[in-house]
């Protein structure tokens, strides 16, 4: 057997190591999920989850019940000693009793994108995740007209130079002039869980005028323009979009607007308040005349618009989980 260390409750916050809480999530379980990182026999390193069984059932109902695991992901892990009970590899119909200790493992991954040392703004890390603030103005994987410079390329440069074996699993997704919180899950199993249980987004952006009221709901169905555009806009036959909006500030020609989105269409955000007759300040693309005569006065280079918080369901212990960005859109922006 390889060496085993136990890094059971560890998380990272701001640089800090703290010990977190281990809540089971779903049915109620003999102990908590625990995470370890296992140095296997070929040298390579794998994560493994583990827990004690309290009833009795197939392997799958715990893979499926306790897990919440895909079909597709179970078959990935089936063969060869990725599931095990009391230590020996079983298969999926294998029967479990109480007691039994569970045990799946996240075999070393291969990272896609080439390392690249450079700041990286860390808000929140642990065995399962990853939450870093992305600046304006950086794409968060390579595309074929820019293949370095990315949050892909830090990232991967970061889990290198701190001896994590990991691919590049981002939860959320930002434009390339969008700033703020995104969230990477550290396996496709974390990537999974946090996709079905979803995330509450909030963004804050700057925009030109001033809405009416104080809150309201943009209820707008958004299609794509014919291509080779890239484009959305308001569309009765598009896809139902809907975005909350509350007013947090006003200025000299501008306000500060909380953003909620209820649906997750590309460019919801600068769609919606664009139609509404509010577009984002510093928006090329999908801002008016007036709106981007104000941007270029104030001298913007980029789009004030930043993803300003993340309220989710932690994929391993169930604990919810409010992330802030450390960045803002404010005159300080301009």
């Amino acid at each position: 057997m390889g060496t085993l260390t136990v890094i059971e409750g560890q998380t990272r916050l701001h640089g800090l190591l703290v010990q977190a809480e281990t809540i089971p999530r779903g049915r109620p379980m003999a102990c908590p999920y625990r995470f370890y990182r296992r140095i296997s026999d070929m040298g390579g390193e794998e994560v493994e989850l583990k827990w004690t069984a309290n009833r009795e059932g197939r392997l799958s109902s715990f893979l499926r019940g306790e897990l919440n695991m895909s079909t597709g992901l179970m078959n990935k892990l089936k063969w060869g000693d990725a599931l095990r009970v009391n230590g020996a590899a079983q298969r999926t119909n294998y029967p479990v009793s109480p007691g039994d200790v569970i045990t799946v493992a996240f075999p070393e991954e291969t990272p896609e994108y080439p390392a690249e040392d450079g700041e990286l703004s860390i808000l929140y890390e642990d065995e399962a995740i990853l939450a870093v603030d992305k600046p304006a103005g950086m794409l968060i994987h390579p595309s074929r007209a820019k293949n370095t410079g990315t949050l892909a390329n830090l990232v991967a440069g970061y889990y290198q130079k701190t001896g994590q074996h990991l691919a590049f699993h981002p939860m959320t997704r930002l434009d390339r002039d969008t700033f703020g919180i995104v969230l990477l899950a550290k396996n496709a199993y974390v990537h999974t869980r946090l996709q079905e249980n979803g995330a509450k987004k909030t963004y804050h952006a700057l925009v030109y005028g001033r809405p009416e009221g104080d809150s309201g709901i943009i209820d707008a169905p958004i299609a794509r323009r014919e291509l080779p555009s890239l484009l959305r806009y308001v569309n009765p036959e598009g896809k139902p979009s809907l975005t909350r909006w509350q007013l947090l500030e006003t200025g000299d020609g501008w306000s500060k607007l909380a953003l909620r989105p209820v649906t997750g269409r590309t460019h919801q955000l600068r769609v919606h308040c664009a139609y509404m007759g509010f577009p984002i300040l510093g928006d090329p693309q999908y801002g008016s005349e007036e709106s981007q005569a104000f941007s270029v006065r104030l001298g913007l280079s980029h789009q004030l618009l930043c993803a300003k918080m993340l309220e989710f369901s932690h994929p391993i212990t169930g604990k919810a989980m409010v992330l802030r960005s450390d960045m803002d859109v404010s005159l300080g922006s301009i």
